[in-house]
Order: C-alpha cells, then structure tokens, then sequence
C-alpha cells in the first residue's frame, strides 16, 4: 500500500475519531521497522488534524523510534519482563535495548503508556509486575501502566496453517489475579489499567 491509499482508508473513519475523541494508531509488527513509511502516514495524519499513537515492543534502533516522535502524540511500549535471562527465554532477544529505549522514552516528553502481557508462567508472579511497576514508576511522562492478560486469540490461526499452538498448554489469567496485580501496581504509586 502507498501512504495515499493508507490514507483513503483512515480518512474514512473521521467522524468515528471526532466522536470517540480517538485517532489512529500504528501497531502490528512494530511501525519502528518500516519508520519512513510509517512516519509519512503520521505526518499525513497530523496534517488532517487526526491523533496520532503507536504502540511499540520498543526492540529497535532508537533512531527508528526517535524518528516518529514529531508526528507522534502517544507511544504504547511493551515491556515483558526485567529478567534478562527470562526476556531472552521467552522472546528469543535480549531485553537489553527494549529497557534502554524506555528509559529514553521517559526523557521524550511524550505521553507513554507502558503495556504488560501477563503470560502464566512467564511473568505472572506479584513481584515481576512489581519490579516492572518500580522500573517505570519514575518516568515523568508515564500515563498509566496497562495489564494485558494473555488470550489465545491466535490459536485458530495456527491451527489453519497445520502449525501446533505453542502456548496450548496455558490458561488465560482469572480475573482476580489479574484484579491482585492491579491493586500491586497501585501499591508502588502508579495508575493502572487492566486490558
């Protein structure tokens, strides 16, 4: 797709932006990978007046990031885990640059809303999320911490493709453990959402 046809379709939406006071938001994948085009489609959607966010695993070049930020009014970043060797268990990369883009994320300005996948048995103890909580607690621009808790959205589509489901074997979080973590975040001092 080009920007101009990107931006046919987003323009379509603008009586639903202007009523839910919303805007558009680059996800997916991570917009930091394809920056000259997604900044492009930012820009365009900040000549039409339209509010702009990302959300981000933040497992980029800075530069790639800082690139987006002019024409950006929210960042989403996800941080999974502080562990090093859990982050690199899991997610197969090091947490190493992911941490570093946060903290520069911080110095920005930018409203930032850090985003947590709540993942049994990967980061789902009280004091993993609290030790994320203090990590970011300090961070001048953060609006709030969000909760996610893991689904098998996916799954159906993993099936499709004759590919077994690796997290088959986990369940989604109950909603009061999910509750129990919120109310730990609040503990360190900061809001919190569930998704």
């Amino acid at each position: 797709m080009t920007v101009d046809e990107v931006m046919e379709e987003v323009l379509k939406d603008r009586v639903f932006y202007e009523v839910s006071k919303g805007g558009v938001t680059l996800s997916g994948g991570d917009p930091s990978v394809q920056y000259g085009f997604s900044q492009a489609v930012l820009e365009r959607c900040k000549s039409e007046g339209l509010h702009t966010a990302i959300e981000t695993a933040g497992n980029c070049r800075w530069e790639s990031l800082a690139a987006l930020l002019p024409v950006t009014d929210l960042v989403m970043m996800d941080i999974k885990h502080l562990d090093p060797e859990k982050h690199q268990e899991v997610t197969g990369v090091s947490n190493r640059v992911v941490l570093e883009n946060a903290r520069r994320m911080a110095k920005t300005g930018k409203p930032l809303i850090i985003r947590v996948p709540i993942v049994p048995k990967v980061n789902d103890t009280a004091e993993e999320i609290r030790e994320i909580a203090q990590f970011v607690r300090t961070f001048p621009n953060l609006k709030y911490l969000e909760l996610l808790p893991f689904h098998r959205f996916g799954e159906s589509k993993y099936h499709a493709l004759g590919v077994d489901y690796p997290a088959s074997c986990l369940r989604i979080p109950a909603k009061d453990k999910m509750t129990k973590l919120a109310a730990m975040v609040r503990e360190v001092g900061i809001k919190v959402r569930v998704g």
